[in-house]
């Protein structure tokens, strides 16, 4: 009988082990004071790519209040490589559907939207940054609680 227990706390464990995703290789947040992503303001991040064999994903996630008047929100990701390369990038990223339902992970008065670049290499090691442009017609993005930036390597790739 206790064999049978200690098996169902290793299967147990086995599961949890497996259920917990890829660490991100980086992951920081910026919050907007007062709940205002304003143009002048271009939160910047910093990751260290350590290997361009692989392959990565990039997350990208905003929080929003119910209060959020749009059904999307357009940014742009300025992208430096080390070697002092530079791009931009426009984004747009659904809120909400058009019948005014979220699309994101609501929970209370927040909402979350994520959006992915998935298997993305690298061209060289080092230090990235990234820096972040509100991209709307409007001086201040209302009720845009903070953004994230993640970067996690494939742990699908062998």
């Amino acid at each position: 009988m206790k064999a049978l227990k200690n098996s169902w706390i290793a299967v147990g464990l086995i599961v949890v082990l497996c259920a917990c995703g890829e660490t991100p290789l980086y992951n920081k947040s910026y919050s907007f004071k007062n709940n205002a992503w304003e143009q002048n303001v271009k939160p910047v991040f910093q990751a260290t790519i350590p290997d361009t064999t692989h392959f990565y994903t990039i997350q990208i996630t905003i929080r929003t209040t119910t209060d959020y008047a749009f059904n999307n929100l357009w940014f742009f990701i300025h992208s430096k490589t080390p070697q002092g390369q530079t791009g931009r990038e426009p984004v747009e990223m659904k809120i909400a559907n058009p019948d005014g339902s979220w699309i994101g992970e609501a929970s209370g008065t927040i909402v979350e939207n994520t959006v992915y670049f998935k298997h993305r290499k690298f061209p060289q090691k080092g230090n990235y940054t990234f820096t972040f442009e509100q991209g709307i017609t409007e001086q201040s993005a209302r009720n845009v609680m903070d953004i994230s930036f993640a970067v996690i390597r494939d742990p699908n790739q062998k």
